[in-house]
């Protein structure tokens, strides 16, 4: 039967709520965001035809009430909700509130959900239907010493993962009997928190494993299809961070094989709508690893090779229609490859950013290139959501092609205020071992000195340009502010004019805890720059769009600048520089700390304690450990010693640099 939707409320945020407006309006139907107290400017909200608050910042008080979603598209008078992905999208209590509140899921059936939603079900389910698994225990009994002996029978190393939901949380590697106690608490504790469900199961960890997943759809009148594969095996922490469709090295048999075992997957649990069946493979082999309920992050490098609107596809099959196509009208076409920027520090093991993006340019209107974001110039990153800033997609009649658009479209993305994983990623695209497609799940910490390189200081070059910036934009400031009727005072003159002598400013810059004075001679149309015993003439002040143009090396070129506070970032052939403006007549400031301090990395919750002062602790071990964005960061011992005071407990809410735990000699 043919449902009418006429307006569909979006229950999520970020890239994924206006992705999915953007296709219902195509499509005719109207839009209704959803908004927590953190996201009432947000882009999302600013996409929607209208907007409804539904409660505080923390997830569990706005995007995960079911009550307060139902009663949004009560008041909007939604026909339909959309649950985009994470929070309840593969919640199964929601689908069937929705059904009962007479509102249409654009999501597969709660009993489906139900099936897969749980890893060990959906695998119990598989065994029994013949899918190859991998050695594992997926049992219901939860007993801590159970677990343990699990692993010890199916030998370490194994992989501690969350029963429900996915992304990484709640999965931990244990090498040994010794780590597995508490790396299964915390596995518990990340499942709790991420889905309400604090379940795991355990099974055999594999060295060098791919992650192939198919996308199937399926309607309800009992046809299903895969939209062929995607490669999702480049993964930090198990999170993906790579995509790409179709995946490198698959053969017409394998991709028929893993097509017809994630079809029948979906058939077995009566599946509608759009979902994702995970393998993991090991030289010839592949095993079934988990079904997502819903669309995946990365789904638009399939829509990239089909030529599909996977969205539109969901849509239409919760209005009761037939899927657009049937299996043998679907094809590849040429390749694409998806990276997930995001606010996070790769120097200091990605940890998690916070804050306010004061400058935000992405690579939107490049050709092959498709850009997916969820925030603007001037949005704030919060400590209570996924800190991914935009999704960049590449695509290419082949994945040379594909991969060259993408560290191209790497090289021209600007983020200012937060630090970002874009100079990692661009480092992964530009590598030769993933060029050469010879990918695992190990990728990262394979190549992690070479992705990961040591800071070095800046060259010259860099500090003039920075110098460059900083003058253009005190000449800026300084005609903005002039006095109309005095246009020519020298009072607003900024080229540091002096009377029968040369004009002649000294900076000074702080970049990675060291300062470096220049001096900089203002010459008519431009500068002059000594620097690192070297010259720079920089032809152009700093344009509109924060440009420099300069000449170094007989070659023109131009950089792009821009500034927070007093911090200015300089972008140039794919690499950026943060420096610091620095004052001299200011007071230097106490930075404090040492070895004995530990202090919280960023702003979070405490979700454990693990010493009281007095206790003796040793080099590496655990702490304390702080939850933020849905992750946990043990926190370990610098050095051994006793602990002297602990100022946090369970549950406190801590400020990015707050002190927890301080040590003296032991």
């Amino acid at each position: 039967m043919t449902r009418s939707i006429g307006k569909l409320l979006v229950a999520n945020r970020g890239e994924i709520a206006v992705r999915v407006m953007r296709t219902a309006r195509r499509m005719g139907i109207g839009t209704v965001a959803v908004y927590s107290d953190a996201d009432a400017t947000a882009a999302h909200v600013a996409a929607a035809d209208e907007a409804i608050r539904i409660g505080p910042a923390p997830a569990r008080d706005s995007y995960l009430r079911v009550d307060a979603i139902l009663e949004a598209a009560r008041i909007a008078g939604a026909d339909a909700i959309h649950p985009g992905y994470g929070f309840l999208s593969e919640n199964a209590a929601f689908a069937e509130a929705c059904a009962a509140a007479g509102i249409v899921f654009v999501g597969p059936p709660a009993a489906a959900i139900r099936a897969m939603g749980s890893k060990s079900a959906a695998k119990q389910l598989m065994e029994r239907a013949g899918v190859p698994l991998v050695p594992g225990y997926h049992g219901d009994d939860q007993d801590p010493g159970l677990l343990a002996e699990a692993a010890a029978a199916i030998g370490y190393p194994v992989l501690i993962k969350a029963s429900a939901g996915g992304g990484g949380k709640g999965m931990k590697v244990v090498e040994s009997a010794a780590g597995f106690a508490e790396a299964l608490a915390s596995a518990r504790r990340e499942a709790a928190n991420a889905f309400g469900d604090d379940r795991v199961l355990v099974e055999k960890y594999l060295t060098r494993p791919r992650h192939i997943e198919m996308q199937v759809f399926a309607d309800s009148f009992g046809q299903t299809v895969h939209l062929f594969e995607r490669d999702c095996s480049i993964q930090r922490r198990h999170q993906k961070v790579i995509e790409e469709a179709p995946a490198p090295g698959m053969t017409p048999e394998r991709r028929a094989a893993m097509g017809r075992a994630a079809v029948e997957a979906a058939r077995a649990v009566g599946y509608v709508g759009a979902g994702t069946v995970e393998f993991i493979a090991e030289g010839d082999a592949f095993y079934f690893m988990e079904m997502n309920t819903r669309l995946q992050v990365e789904h638009p490098v399939t829509e990239a090779i089909t030529g599909q609107d996977l969205v539109e596809w969901q849509i239409r099959v919760a209005r009761g229609e037939r899927l657009p196509l049937g299996q043998e009208g679907l094809a590849i076409a040429g390749h694409a490859v998806e990276v997930r920027l995001y606010a996070e520090d790769p120097m200091k093991g990605f940890l998690p950013q916070t804050g306010r993006l004061a400058h935000l340019a992405l690579p939107e209107g490049q050709p092959g290139i498709r850009v997916d974001a969820g925030v603007r110039g001037g949005d704030t990153v919060s400590v209570h959501y996924d800190p991914m800033i935009a999704k960049i997609i590449a695509t290419g009649a082949d994945r040379a092609e594909a991969l060259g658009r993408l560290a191209r479209a790497l090289d021209r993305t600007e983020v200012v205020g937060l630090r970002t994983n874009r100079t990692f990623l661009a480092a992964i695209a530009r590598h030769p071992a993933f060029a050469a497609a010879e990918l695992d799940t190990g990728f990262i910490a394979r190549h992690e000195a070479d992705l990961l390189p040591a800071e070095t200081a800046p060259d010259g070059l860099t500090l003039a340009l920075a110098a460059a910036a900083v003058l253009g934009r005190r000449a800026g400031a300084a005609v903005a502010e002039a006095d109309p009727a005095d246009r020519w005072s020298p009072w607003t003159c900024t080229d540091a004019f002096r009377l029968n002598r040369p004009r002649v400013v000294d900076l000074l810059f702080e970049v990675a805890g060291a300062t470096q004075p220049l001096r900089v001679e203002c010459v008519p149309g431009g500068l002059t720059c000594e620097a690192l015993a070297l010259a720079y003439d920089l032809d152009g002040w700093t344009e509109a769009g924060g440009r420099i143009l300069f000449t170094a090396d007989g070659r023109r070129r131009s950089a792009a600048a821009a500034f927070d506070g007093d911090r200015v970032a300089l972008f140039l052939d794919g690499a950026e520089t943060v420096l610091r403006v620095v004052d001299p007549r200011a007071a230097a400031g106490d930075e404090g700390g040492g070895a004995g301090r530990i202090a919280a990395p960023m702003p979070g919750t405490v979700v454990a304690v693990a010493v009281k002062p007095g206790d003796q602790v040793e080099k590496g071990q655990a702490l304390i450990v702080v939850e933020a964005m849905k992750m946990e960061h043990t926190l370990r011992s610098p050095r051994d010693g006793k602990v002297a005071k602990v100022n946090a407990a369970a549950g406190d809410l801590v400020a990015e640099g707050a002190e927890l735990v301080v040590l003296e000699e032991g």
